[in-house]
């Protein structure tokens, strides 16, 4: 039975030839990190993710102890389409017990991956947050790991995601042209931090797509506020909440108006959004087509940047984004 599917913008991603769904579907949440997820609703909510038009579907065998990954696997099954409809990229080198970035590891961990998530192939296979390993290790040995796996047709491209910026330019610059796909970077294009955008020219001359998740500061830019072991300082948080409260009193949602912002960026393949709910997929969907045809709200955006311009870009204590 196919689903017919909406018509979500799709952007290039790189030179891979792939064409992503402006927002991407972040699958962390499926793995019951934020509060317990039924596999019911995991399937429900990728089957209107697909629907609404998302085909980009992020993952990681770290995300709730591998059993993000499980529930995605079965979600895409669920779906009954072609494997070409939709496009998946999951994660090797982070663990629940820890990193690990040997090629051994590497290799075992795709094969994990790939039967959890009941595929033969994913698109795209990223070293997960490389900064928390050696930088020469994963030049000289989990790289060329993943490029005999790309050969081996066990992955079709290769990303490496991280926080700290530097980490893209450091191994860019250590390894042949063409040699990684696509980046993942994560809380660097976003209302209060827009950092990402001195490096787009770099990465566009390397020929690299560019995803990047967490328009929403993990958790800064939402009512609910961040969760205790958020990194921020606290002039940041009281800021974010600033403009938390003033869009609110506006009757605005600043998750809207921040998502809409990471949006605006075509030199941006995806923003990658986690979501374990219909609601939540519907309400990230709609603020897509709302851009498209209304633009953004940009007096209230001018408003919030206002309030968040004394904490703009220094989104991370001294120190935590300079290792």
């Amino acid at each position: 039975m196919s689903i017919p599917q909406a018509k979500l913008e799709l952007r290039p991603l790189g030179k891979t030839g792939l064409n992503v769904s402006s927002v991407g579907f972040g699958a962390s949440p499926l793995g019951s990190v934020f509060g317990p997820v039924a596999e019911d609703d995991a399937v429900a909510t990728v089957r209107d993710a697909f629907r609404l038009g998302i085909n980009f579907f992020d993952t990681s065998p770290y995300y709730g102890g591998t059993l993000s990954e499980k529930m995605l696997g079965k979600a895409l099954k669920a779906l009954q389409v072609p494997r070409g409809d939709y496009i998946v990229a999951t994660k090797c080198g982070r663990y629940k017990e820890g990193f690990d970035f040997s090629a051994e590891r590497v290799r075992k961990s795709i094969d994990e991956s790939l039967e959890r998530l009941q595929l033969d192939y994913v698109d795209i296979l990223h070293c997960h947050d490389i900064e928390f390993g050696s930088l020469d290790q994963i030049v000289s040995e989990t790289i060329p790991a993943l490029q005999k796996l790309k050969q081996e047709g066990k992955t079709r491209f290769i990303g490496i995601t991280g926080l700290p910026l530097h980490i893209f330019t450091y191994v860019l610059d250590r390894v042949p042209p063409g040699t990684i796909d696509v980046i993942l970077s994560y809380c660097h294009y976003g209302i209060n931090d827009s950092t990402l955008l001195d490096l787009l020219p770099y990465l566009k001359s390397k020929g690299v797509g560019v995803i990047s998740a967490s328009p929403l500061a993990m958790g800064l830019l939402t009512e609910q506020g961040p969760p205790e072991w958020h990194p921020a300082s606290p002039e940041l948080k009281s800021a974010c909440k600033a403009a938390v409260a003033h869009c609110k009193s506006k009757g605005k949602k600043i998750t809207k108006l921040a998502l809409q912002y990471s949006l605006a960026n075509k030199e941006i393949s995806s923003v990658l959004v986690g979501m374990s709910s219909v609601s939540q997929v519907e309400e990230n969907v709609a603020a897509v087509t709302e851009l498209e045809g209304l633009g953004m709200d940009q007096e209230t955006l001018s408003e919030v940047e206002a309030i968040l311009e004394p904490v703009k870009n220094l989104t991370w204590p001294s120190g935590i984004d300079q290792k």
